[in-house]
């Protein structure tokens, strides 16, 4: 069966994403395999990240989020705020309203624009210090030998699994080691974790890159940059309850983190959504073509967050060697 569907390419700090609102495009989807459609859409346009789905409806608004090896994520913290959008714009019209992940509601807010003129979104994330996803119990700032001899993790739950450790420069090499070495060690991760190298450039000031279950090595990732937040403040290396910038290969988000007063903890990610184009794919069941002449650019709108980022990029603290 040949399904013909609209979706939008867009992206949240870099981490690029096919989105479909599933809402509007129902009949076509029905009995669609998913994981299939997924696998095939993110080799679309050069390659992305992500296949987002705006699902639900008034009564419950909602994300789905399948990574490009078609398994689905609980949580995404950048394709919320795109499915934020969308869901704004062509039904919500609200400042503050709910969306359903993994199962989780998260409280999305509409924010001012970055730089005059790119569309944000805010999302409050809970944050959990142990799950079921990893065996080892709470670690804040503890080893992991299994995974390295050398690098302090904590482990941190948003929905999905993140094991974070703060370094003195991100070393890539290393980073993309370890979230293959995850993919062994079954025991430990029994359904696999986001890894990050973090590293503090100010009680303020974050610079974060992530090894993404499910994509591999992205642009960025929300949730492991809400992880890494939270992180750093547990540790002391950053405060509570300030507003941080958090950098990326991407781009940058700014995050809030919390602890109320019988420590529950919670971070709010806020950063860009944006529309690059809309376009339409057939899909077959296995494989996925954009149709032709059915792309439709936002130039005005991708070179504006072009420019953003290279105002917030240009000390990148990369070196691609090791930074234990």
């Amino acid at each position: 069966m040949m399904r013909e569907l609209e979706y939008i390419r867009c992206h949240g700090s870099g981490n690029r994403f096919v989105m479909i609102d599933a809402v509007r495009c129902a009949a076509a989807l029905e009995g669609c395999d998913l994981p299939a459609l997924a696998r095939a859409a993110c080799r679309l346009d050069g390659g992305t990240d992500g296949l987002l789905l705006l699902a639900g409806g008034p009564a419950e608004w909602g994300m789905r989020m399948f990574n490009p090896d078609g398994s689905e994520a609980e949580m995404c913290g950048n394709g919320i705020r795109c499915v934020a959008r969308l869901a704004d714009e062509r039904y919500l019209r609200a400042d503050r309203f709910a969306l359903v992940s993994g199962g989780r509601s998260y409280a999305i807010t509409r924010e001012e624009p970055l730089a005059g003129a790119i569309p944000a979104y805010g999302v409050r994330i809970p944050v959990g210090r142990s799950s079921a996803d990893y065996a080892g119990g709470e670690s804040i700032g503890g080893a992991i030998p299994e995974l390295d001899p050398a690098l302090e993790f904590t482990y941190l739950h948003l929905g999905n699994p993140h094991l974070a450790a703060r370094v003195g420069r991100i070393d890539m090499e290393l980073l993309r080691r370890l979230g293959e070495r995850v993919a062994t060690l079954g025991g430990l991760f029994p359904r696999g974790v986001n890894v990050s190298l973090f590293r503090v450039d100010g009680r303020r000031e974050l610079f974060v890159a992530t090894y993404e279950r499910g994509a591999g090595i992205t642009e960025s990732c929300g949730t492991a940059m809400t992880a890494s937040s939270t992180a750093a403040c547990l540790l002391g290396c950053c405060d509570f309850d300030a507003d941080l910038a958090v950098r990326n290969r991407g781009g940058m988000v700014r995050c809030l983190c919390r602890r109320d007063a019988r420590g529950a903890l919670s971070t709010r990610l806020a950063g860009n959504a944006t529309f690059e184009a809309e376009a339409v794919l057939r899909f077959d069941g296995g494989r996925a073509e954009r149709l032709s002449g059915s792309e439709r650019p936002r130039a005005a709108e991708t070179a504006a967050y072009d420019a953003f980022r290279r105002t917030v990029a240009e000390d990148s603290p990369i070196r691609n060697h090791d930074n234990r």
